[in-house]
């Protein structure tokens, strides 16, 4: 389970984004599905999550959750479209140059917005319930180290532990 550390923000964000009109979002690590039960207040019209390790589906119900559950590496997996994509505490879990590379790609597929939430202090992990997917391979991330790595990032809140940035995606 991740921190709530900036969930409410994230919360608070999406639904100013949503006050014209109901949204779709993409949750890639939907993990226990903490963001599907975040936004359940929200007009969200459909929720998708990608998530890698397929025994979570089942162990926490997230068909009650999720419109569709995509089984997936983010990495390698194609992303739906989506007015919001959210990567709540997933680019720990990779190199750098992967998170990258996926902050780039969720930016192609969100027309509206990209939320990443991530540990902004040293937070090692290891595997969870036999899940390989859990390490964390990037244990150190600094604020400023977020803010020189992915592009785009405007507003952003900061706690003890997670940081949370927010990427608005311009219309072309």
């Amino acid at each position: 389970m991740s921190s709530p550390e900036g969930k409410d923000w994230t919360h608070d964000r999406i639904a100013a984004l949503a006050a014209d009109g109901s949204v779709s979002v993409l949750d890639i690590g939907p993990g226990v599905g903490t963001y599907a039960k975040l936004l359940r207040d929200l007009p969200v019209s459909r929720i998708v999550g990608l998530e890698a390790w397929e025994p979570y589906v089942t162990t926490y119900r997230l068909g009650e959750y999720y419109d569709e559950l995509i089984i997936g590496d983010a990495r390698t997996t194609e992303l739906p479209a989506a007015d919001i994509v959210i990567l709540g505490d997933v680019v720990e879990h990779m190199t750098r140059a992967e998170g990258v590379e996926l902050w780039r790609r969720c930016a192609v597929a969100a027309r509206r917005a990209v939320y990443l939430s991530i540990p902004i202090v040293h937070y090692p992990q290891d595997e969870i319930e036999g899940n390989p997917y859990e390490v964390h391979v990037e244990e150190d991330w600094s604020h400023d180290d977020v803010l020189a790595t992915f592009e785009g990032i405007g507003a952003t809140w900061r706690g003890t532990e997670v940081g949370v940035y927010e990427r608005l995606i311009t219309p072309v």
